[in-house]
């Protein structure tokens, strides 16, 4: 009888780890609601969820995406994670825990393909942007997002002033009827310290000047290029970021691995 009791004792659920479980993945379950809630309130401001067809109507890429795929996982993880771990349900765990090993996998592929073909990736991103620099005057959320990525890296189109001859309204072509034709959009703009009010007409008429002249008001050097200094110059960080985020990874299948293990020897006793 003492020798069951003991054995029926040492089958315990581990507290500690049911609730700290619980507690990581409600954090992450709020966290994805919210993203998820942002994302469609843009959409909605936008008329976005009154006319689903107008999703595939721009041209470019909506930076909503990033809030409505990334809350989306978010939210389904912390669900699974949570519920899991509190109602002590093996299939939702180990779900967790597959998904979570699966977007680790992915990270960790991507990651080496990044670094295998780095010309490829390049050639993409150069795509990409000028992609989206077509796009520009399409969607608010994407002028936004282009405006920022030019300004924080001090960049102006993919490889130079040159690349916004691809936006209809920037273009420098005799037949360009738009004020803004051979211009720039304020974000390529040379910021001057001593001005207070935003200047938004800065880069009007400006690629009608030469290089040198040009690079008096505005930045010169293409986004692509100045994304990789930025990268090399914070190599360290950007490691230390992925690299603790794939920790946290892999601490969570831990834990629901171990949750698992734990309720399968309380059920076979």
């Amino acid at each position: 009888m003492s020798r069951k009791q003991h054995h029926f004792k040492g089958a315990e659920v581990s507290c500690c780890v049911k609730y700290f479980l619980f507690g990581f993945n409600i954090i992450f379950w709020l966290l994805g609601a919210a993203f998820l809630g942002i994302g469609l309130w843009a959409w909605a401001e936008k008329g976005v969820l009154s006319n689903i067809s107008s999703i595939t109507d721009l041209g470019g890429f909506d930076p909503v995406w990033l809030f409505i795929v990334v809350g989306g996982v978010m939210f389904i993880l912390g669900f699974a994670g949570c519920i899991g771990a509190l109602r002590e349900n093996t299939f939702l765990l180990k779900f967790f825990s597959v998904f979570l090993g699966l977007i680790f996998f992915l990270e960790l592929t991507a990651g080496i393909l990044a670094f295998v073909f780095k010309d490829w990736i390049k050639d993409q991103l150069n795509f990409f942007i000028n992609n989206n620099v077509k796009a520009y005057r399409d969607d608010i959320d994407l002028q936004n997002l282009i405006d920022f990525a030019q300004e924080y890296w001090s960049c102006c189109g993919a490889h130079g002033p040159n690349d916004w001859n691809l936006n209809i309204y920037f273009n420098c072509t005799d037949f360009n009827p738009s004020r803004e034709s051979c211009g720039v959009p304020f974000s390529c703009c040379v910021k001057d310290p001593a001005e207070d009010v935003l200047n938004t007409q800065c880069g009007y008429d400006v690629r009608h000047q030469g290089e040198l002249d040009q690079q008096k008001y505005i930045y010169t050097k293409g986004c692509v290029g100045q994304f990789e200094k930025w990268l090399q110059d914070n190599l360290i960080i950007v490691a230390g970021i992925f690299v603790g985020i794939a920790l946290l990874q892999i601490f969570g299948i831990c834990l629901a691995q171990n949750l698992v293990s734990d309720i399968r020897a309380v059920k076979a006793n």
